[in-house]
């Protein structure tokens, strides 16, 4: 790029920036998009879905969430129930909990022909019936270049696990009955079972006492494909096959 053209880039991103503090982090709202689609338009990385050095990082979401089911709180941050982050796969299903952070690690696996494409969440739970806990729900998932703007992507499982300094004997208790499925509705069973059959899900089955961590994993997962918008040192936007962006900077 040109000093003129990093010039217009950066004045781009901080108007990104400010839209985003200003309405939320949502980026449905008319100001982001139109700041999002001034700065995809100075995208200096000619084929992003290709560029390894740039891909490979940790990126943290810096827009709201995107997982259905969400409600934003007063304070700006976002609840959802433990079930609408992981497939209904973790018990209990129905539990309360806030976002704290979400990332997203990329790096060149072993077979030396895929990439992470990992999707880390750091939450809170708020619900008046648990002891409050902090923990991670990362879901696994996978990814290759398809064109030079396009990635393909596929989920291959998913952990929960606590955070450093949580009570292990409180997690515990909250979350080491993961083969009880006499408490989901018969909505959930049905999703459950539904997403076995489908995508060959094996759910939990006993949680690791040492780390507190239980996992489940994906065999047939579907197939997804994810557009590179923007690519730089510093800021990465992309855009699902639903439509959804997610901005993301290197952490």
């Amino acid at each position: 790029m040109t000093v003129l053209d990093t010039g217009k880039c950066e004045t781009a991103k901080t108007a990104l920036r400010q839209a985003l503090a200003a309405n939320g982090g949502n980026t449905k709202d008319e100001a982001v998009i139109a700041a999002i689609d001034n700065l995809t338009q100075l995208n200096p990385t000619t084929a992003p879905a290709r560029s390894e050095t740039l891909l490979d990082s940790e990126w943290l979401l810096i827009n709201a969430p995107n997982f259905p089911g969400g409600k934003q709180l007063p304070d700006g941050k976002f609840t959802y129930t433990l079930g609408r982050l992981a497939f209904n796969m973790f018990q209990p299903t129905q539990l309360k909990l806030v976002i704290d952070r979400v990332l997203q690690p990329v790096r060149l696996l072993e077979n030396k022909q895929q990439r992470s494409h990992d999707i880390v969440v750091e939450f809170t739970t708020i619900d008046e019936s648990f002891p409050k806990l902090t923990g991670i729900v990362h879901n696994q998932g996978v990814c290759h270049p398809i064109s030079d703007t396009k990635l393909q992507v596929k989920f291959t499982g998913g952990t929960l696990a606590p955070q450093e300094g949580t009570n292990i004997k409180d997690w515990q208790e909250v979350f080491g009955k993961q083969r009880q499925s006499s408490q989901k509705s018969w909505q959930e069973r049905f999703i459950s079972g539904f997403f076995r059959l489908m995508f060959g899900l094996v759910p939990p089955q006993a949680m690791n006492p040492d780390t507190g961590e239980v996992s489940f994993t994906m065999n047939r997962s579907p197939k997804g494909s994810l557009e590179i918008l923007y690519l730089d040192e510093e800021m990465r936007i992309t855009r699902g096959e639903k439509g959804t962006l997610l901005v993301c900077q290197r952490y």
